[in-house]
């Protein structure tokens, strides 16, 4: 280090510009008025055990669900971008046994061109504006995870787990209460990209308070009066995919009450043949008590196959979540019965504990 004096004083100047945030108390490298950096992570550490009926046994797993490097800044003014990394399900076992670490990959990369609150071009690799619950930030979901089938069309789109590499319009009008998202994206590609490209659109209105981020929140526990209704599509020449959803957060006598219903239909046609034609849907629900700092969770899903003797499936579990520090540090757990048609139920038990910064 002695012989290095550069280097003790790139971090001297690089100490001095970390400063935090005035609204969440984020760290950011400054480098000028215009052009910043930040840094975020997230971890979640998970405990499962879920029947398996036929070997009248549990398969159990302990294992990291989620961890996830985040990277955000400005590199001038109104434009900005976002990368975060992810390695899922590190150490859980497969039925032939332990599996291998899995590479860790690019979940998101894009970047922002901002001309004005009813107009911004964003470009890369995210999620399409589909579900409100495909839209929500891993780190802030009112349940353990995502609903089972929100994520239906991922792999017959050769998406990667709701996102998709494309140019995206987004913006807002009425103060912000009316939020738009319109979309072109790679979608299926054959070995030559022949097929059309995939075009994906979200309309949205906020009837109270207003959230501008490309990811919505799950619960914002009180922070925020939310009642917002959306509709989407998503179609790549003979594929259609329709949803509609409400998503409520509001103070409710000593505590919050958090709502969401989400209702999607899918029909692969000829285009997505492994994509049957089918109606899923989401439904969540929660109430926090603020000064216990503990809620009760409810999740239930569906999936109806349209004319089929297999497919369909009902989930359901009932949870409890220790907000010990709100979306920064906190404990969930949860009972789950799966009962998919034409074969025996099953039944899971998770606890989470989840450790988020951004």
């Amino acid at each position: 280090m002695a012989s290095r004096p550069w280097l003790l004083g790139l971090l001297a100047v690089t100490s001095l510009a970390y400063r935090p945030g005035a609204a969440n108390a984020q760290i950011i490298v400054k480098a000028g008025d215009d052009v910043n950096f930040k840094l975020g992570i997230l971890g979640q550490f998970q405990a499962d055990t879920l029947e398996d009926p036929p070997a009248d046994s549990n398969s159990n797993n302990l294992f990291i669900r989620r961890i996830r490097l985040m990277f955000a800044g400005q590199v001038a003014k109104n434009i900005t971008f976002f990368v975060e990394t992810d390695s899922p399900n590190l150490g859980k076992a497969l039925p032939a046994g332990k599996a291998a670490a899995p590479p860790e990959f690019i979940q998101d990369a894009y970047g922002e061109f901002k001309v004005s609150d009813a107009f911004a071009l964003e470009a890369g690799l995210m999620f399409v504006p589909f579900s409100r619950n495909a839209l929500q930030s891993a780190a802030t979901l009112l349940p353990i995870d995502y609903g089972a089938y929100t994520f239906t069309q991922s792999a017959p789109t050769q998406s990667s787990t709701g996102r998709d590499t494309g140019f995206q319009a987004k913006g807002g009008f009425l103060g912000n209460r009316l939020e738009y998202r319109l979309g072109a994206f790679q979608g299926l590609r054959d070995p030559q990209s022949h097929n059309p490209f995939r075009y994906v659109g979200r309309l949205q209105y906020n009837f109270f308070d207003t959230d501008t981020a490309f990811f919505y929140t799950g619960t914002y526990a009180g922070k925020k009066r939310m009642l917002a209704v959306g509709a989407a599509f998503d179609t790549q020449k003979s594929y259609r995919g329709f949803g509609a959803d409400v998503f409520l957060d509001q103070p409710a006598g000593a505590g919050v009450v958090t709502g969401q219903f989400d209702y999607n239909y899918f029909n692969g046609d000829g285009t997505l043949v492994t994509l049957p034609r089918q109606h899923n849907v989401l439904f969540e629900l929660g109430y926090l008590f603020s000064s216990l700092k503990l809620e009760p969770v409810l999740q239930a899903t569906s999936r109806d196959v349209t004319g089929a003797t297999s497919g369909d499936e009902n989930r359901w579990s009932v949870g409890l979540n220790y907000w010990w520090a709100g979306h920064n540090a906190n404990i969930k757990s949860a009972y789950s019965r799966i009962n998919p048609s034409g074969t025996e139920g099953q039944n899971e038990f998770t606890v989470q504990l989840q450790l988020f910064y951004f």
